[in-house]
């Protein structure tokens, strides 16, 4: 992988428009915002354009509108949450580009910030349309991509774009494409992942990679079930991928050919349903009507050892159903752990994924990891060696 272009620091940004792609698909409720992390995290980036006196225009997306006019989906609840939290004023623009845009993006005063609308209402965003990516180039000098979530789609307001302005990294994305790559490539050893998920399927292709740079995978959340299945244990009516042998019977294989540990449950938390009492179980103990919802107490043990033993580790995927308190003792402690041995120097810690991040907010040690990625399919393509063309698109030729 290349060098990605960064802005330099010295440029004097006075006066510039800087074209900004970031992430502001927020959860949104009856046209309020749920959850302000992603938001939160882009605050600081803005400032630093605002305070170099730069016109800053916000281009994002929320949610799926194909291509589509959704008032549901308007980015304009947005503006008083920018607001509030950049203490000054934010404008709005109802379209996302054309004439309009381009004299709204000269007219807004140095340090003063606009927000366009949801650049998906337009079906040419997602089909990377070159004279629509032409068109947003008109609204800034220079485009700054900080939306690394959405590196990994090959869009006009991601790619397109790139080819008719002078393009760089922003320093989020930069930071999250390194860590990434550190942790594939220059980890300090001995390197751990704890991975979890509902379907081994959608992660094969994260572990085939990570086998061959990782000493210990564990494998926890639903994604264990088949292991325990496989290894001949009854799972009751637990989550599982049918018809999945063959894989595992590979990632077993391959976990032996690369030196690579692979570590299953021993024990687990049962209950009769969701609502029922949850139980310990060792595995030989689990019977017909069970549902496997936790990891139990060996199995923690057996975690805080891998990762008292680790220099580097990995966690995507909690461990069980952490919605429900009973069911959450083996995320929480995975979470509590790592927190300290990051806190006391032991440890690199990387996270990613929508539910790993909702558990460690949950047991409050968002501050307690190395990174934290919000970005899902993009943090995981990442993962799994691929080429992600939004970040291709800025990588200088040196």
């Amino acid at each position: 992988m290349g060098k990605l272009k960064a802005l330099d620091e010295n440029l004097n940004l006075t006066d510039k428009r800087i074209i900004l792609r970031v992430d502001l698909n927020v959860p949104m409720q009856d046209g309020k915002v749920t959850d302000k992390s992603r938001i939160n995290k882009v605050i600081p980036i803005i400032k630093e354009f605002t305070n170099k006196k730069a016109k800053v225009i916000l281009i994002s997306h929320l949610g799926r509108p194909k291509g589509k006019v959704n008032k549901k989906l308007s980015l304009e609840p947005i503006v008083s949450i920018l607001e509030n939290l950049l203490n000054s004023k934010v404008s709005f623009c109802n379209e996302s580009h054309g004439s309009i845009t381009v004299q709204k993006s000269n007219k807004i005063r140095s340090g003063e910030v606009l927000l366009l609308e949801n650049i998906r209402f337009n079906k040419e965003e997602e089909t990377n349309e070159e004279m629509f990516a032409k068109e947003l180039s008109k609204i800034g000098d220079v485009y700054v991509n900080e939306a690394f979530s959405c590196s990994h789609r090959e869009h006009a307001s991601v790619c397109g774009i790139t080819k008719h302005i002078d393009s760089y990294a922003g320093k989020l994305l930069s930071k999250e494409v390194n860590m990434i790559n550190m942790l594939t490539n220059k980890a300090k050893k001995p390197v751990s992942c704890i991975i979890g998920g509902s379907k081994i399927s959608t992660k094969i292709g994260i572990l085939t990679n990570l086998i061959k740079k990782m000493q210990t995978i564990v494998i926890v959340g639903a994604m264990a079930n088949n292991f325990i299945k496989y290894r001949g244990y009854n799972i009751g009516k637990s989550l599982f991928e049918k018809d999945q042998e063959d894989l595992l019977k590979d990632i077993i294989k391959k976990c032996k050919i690369n030196n690579c540990k692979l570590v299953i449950p021993e024990d687990v938390i049962v209950a009769k349903s969701h609502e029922s009492e949850a139980k310990l179980k060792s595995l030989n103990k689990i019977n017909d009507t069970d549902l496997i919802l936790d990891i139990g107490e060996n199995t923690v043990k057996k975690i805080y050892n891998i990762i008292d033993e680790s220099k580097t580790i990995l966690w995507n995927g909690p461990a069980g159903y952490f919605e429900l308190e009973k069911f959450s003792m083996g995320s929480n402690k995975i979470a509590k752990k790592i927190t300290e041995n990051t806190n006391n120097k032991y440890l690199t810690s990387i996270a990613g994924g929508g539910d790993t991040v909702a558990a460690i907010n949950k047991f409050g040690c968002y501050n307690g990891f190395t990174y934290i990625s919000t970005a899902g399919g993009a943090f995981l393509e990442l993962l799994e060696g691929k080429i992600l063309p939004g970040i291709k698109v800025l990588e200088t030729n040196e």
